[in-house]
């Protein structure tokens, strides 16, 4: 097995995505059942996500959905990818994580983000704007002090149950998220991995800017992407195909769609722009054999120097992908949780 891999963490993000033929509630039962299996497998973390008013993603409140996810599992790390913390106030998720930290000790893990509403009436109904992504480094700073007990914006206030205790932070970013994170001395999670140079170049910024902090006292760089594992290169590349033309469809027609079936996509007769937005959207990604996806890891890791990387792949047929994680699984050699695993390689990093 090669070194490198070997050395990286291997986590999953499950964005809770609907289905044609199946309700907002088989997907968010999807989740839960993805995260059994994900944990059985020896994956070190399972996130969920946060969106809102996109019919296409049934998971629109993370630190519930954690919730669940972490009462149905007992070993692997839960947490969310992300929290929008434009979205929210700060003392509020504190007290989400405090209360999710305090069920689960030493298991949850407080992934945030700067995003805002996928459109403009639901940034209206969140009664945020854009204008509050530009705070996000602000809200982070009085999200964390909630936690540590070091905010002092409002004397007497305290963040029960979060409060002095343990809830790791992570930021997301694209971007100008790269030097928040480091200023923030927080481990960076960043994406995806067809975005090379772009990734790349943050994570240079992350790296040469990062300030040493109680939460981290080095860089740590989480980088996430889509890896699709099958017995032919094909037919990894056919797991690619219900999420490329949600894509395609959403930047034609404004909506993000259920997935479809693949069959059935490349059935679709498209117009000429969706044709080349869901080509675009199959090009790039980690797909193949487990061979195949073995090497294009393996150089996905040195160019990035990831400490771990985080699966965030979608497709309407939920066997193919717990196969493909199966397939992952043994490209890293995770431990067999019910062997009861030994440290990993990098158990120092949370």
């Amino acid at each position: 097995m090669n070194a490198l891999i070997a050395s990286t963490r291997f986590s999953v993000l499950d964005r809770s995505r609907t289905r044609e033929g199946h309700d907002a509630s088989r997907a968010l039962r999807d989740t839960v059942e993805l995260a059994r299996e994900a944990e059985a497998l020896g994956f070190h973390r399972f996130w969920v996500s946060e969106h809102h008013g996109v019919p296409g993603v049934a998971g629109s409140a993370p630190t519930v959905l954690a919730a669940a996810v972490a009462a149905a599992t007992s070993a692997i790390r839960v947490g969310t990818g992300g929290v929008m913390l434009p979205n929210h106030r700060p003392l509020v998720v504190a007290e989400q994580f405090g209360v999710l930290a305090s069920l689960f000790p030493g298991r949850i893990d407080m992934g945030l983000g700067r995003s805002v509403g996928f459109t403009e009436g639901v940034r209206r109904a969140l009664g945020h704007g854009k204008e509050d992504a530009e705070d996000f480094p602000g809200r982070l700073a009085e999200l964390l002090g909630w936690i540590d007990g070091s905010q002092r914006a409002h004397p007497r206030v305290h963040a029960r149950p979060a409060e002095g205790l343990d809830i790791p932070a992570y930021v997301l970013a694209v971007g100008e998220g790269a030097a928040v994170a480091a200023a923030a001395g927080l481990p960076l999670v960043i994406g995806d991995l067809r975005g090379r140079d772009k990734v790349l170049r943050a994570v240079e910024v992350y790296r040469r800017d990062f300030r040493p902090s109680a939460r981290a006292e080095r860089p740590e760089v989480i980088v996430a992407g889509t890896v699709a594992v099958a017995a032919t290169e094909e037919a990894a590349r056919r797991l690619l195909v219900p999420e490329a033309w949600a894509m395609a469809y959403s930047r034609t027609h404004g909506e993000f769609p259920p997935l479809a079936p693949a069959e059935r996509v490349e059935a679709l007769a498209m117009t000429a722009k969706e044709r080349a937005l869901y080509e675009r959207g199959l090009d790039g990604h980690v797909h193949g054999t487990e061979e195949q996806v073995a090497a294009q890891l393996e150089r996905a890791i040195e160019e990035t120097g990831a400490d771990e990387v985080l699966v965030t792949t979608s497709t309407y047929d939920r066997e193919a992908l717990v196969e493909s994680l199966r397939g992952l699984a043994r490209i890293a050699r995770l431990p067999d949780r019910g062997a009861g695993p030994p440290p990993h390689p990098r158990a120092d990093a949370r």
